[in-house]
């Protein structure tokens, strides 16, 4: 093969490149002209169009954080939408370098106060956002995680807060209780099924609804012996001494009530 098809396609001249920018700028303003001043929607369309990838490219730094990068797409394009409107092209300024503050922080509001699964005071979300971000920066400088006192050196922040704010990550995202998870013997459960166990006291609640109208249907002497006997877990004769009658009596009366209660639940 010869040499010359290896070659890499000349670049272009650097004057050409200015004169392309140039055009490009030119035609941006006539973009904002048509729209801020004709109020031509189609312009601002085609402004929205021009910019989608510097919108996509915002949301894609916030990719792996718990929500869809399609859903982070929408947000930035809303974004875009608002820098559009709001840019004041009489100024001189750059498009993007208005557009690029904007679309971040419509992101991190979205972040902020609709990306919690979980209610957390509007401080903490903020204190959260901080934290991830010194996180994220620190980590590439330093090549690894860093430690919650160094991210408080860097953020000015008392190390407490820094660990509030750690802590108040876990609550950005949550897994459902029917979600699958694995076990040791390779058995399918949910989450649900693998925390806690029956509360054997469930199948009491019937039982004491009708033991209590039971209860509250016998005389009140025989009523107060029960409560003594097993509330107050005293012996017969202690009984027969408070109420002024024998144990034997006591006893009888016991066998009585309690049968009277059975039959009344059972009814």
């Amino acid at each position: 093969m010869p040499l010359a098809t290896l070659s890499p396609a000349p670049a272009a001249p650097p004057q050409r490149l200015t004169t392309d920018r140039l055009a490009a700028n030119r035609a941006e303003r006539l973009l904002f002209r048509r729209y801020q001043a004709d109020g031509d929607l189609h312009a601002r369309r085609d402004l929205v169009e021009r910019y989608l990838p510097l919108a996509r490219s915002l949301a894609r730094r916030y990719d792996g954080r718990g929500e869809s990068l399609d859903d982070l797409v929408q947000v930035a394009s809303l974004g875009l939408v608002k820098a559009i409107d709001r840019f004041d092209a009489e100024r001189g300024l750059s498009f993007s370098s208005y557009a690029v503050p904007t679309i971040l922080g419509e992101l991190r509001r979205y972040f902020r106060d609709s990306g919690w699964a979980v209610h957390v005071p509007r401080q903490m979300q903020e204190w959260a956002l901080r934290v991830n971000a010194a996180v994220e920066r620190l980590s590439g400088e330093l090549g690894h995680s860093p430690s919650p006192k160094l991210i408080a050196e860097e953020l000015n922040l008392p190390v407490e807060d820094v660990l509030e704010a750690l802590a108040a990550n876990s609550a950005y995202d949550t897994a459902s209780l029917d979600a699958p998870v694995g076990s040791a013997d390779g058995e399918r459960r949910t989450i649900a099924e693998s925390v806690g166990e029956t509360d054997a006291r469930f199948d009491l609640v019937d039982a004491r609804v009708s033991v209590g109208d039971a209860l509250n249907a016998l005389p009140p002497r025989e009523r107060l012996i029960l409560h003594l006997r097993f509330v107050e877990d005293l012996t017969q004769s202690e009984i027969a001494e408070r109420i002024g009658v024998s144990q034997m009596h006591v006893s009888r009366l016991i066998r009585q009530a309690l049968e009277q209660v059975r039959l009344g639940a059972a009814a």
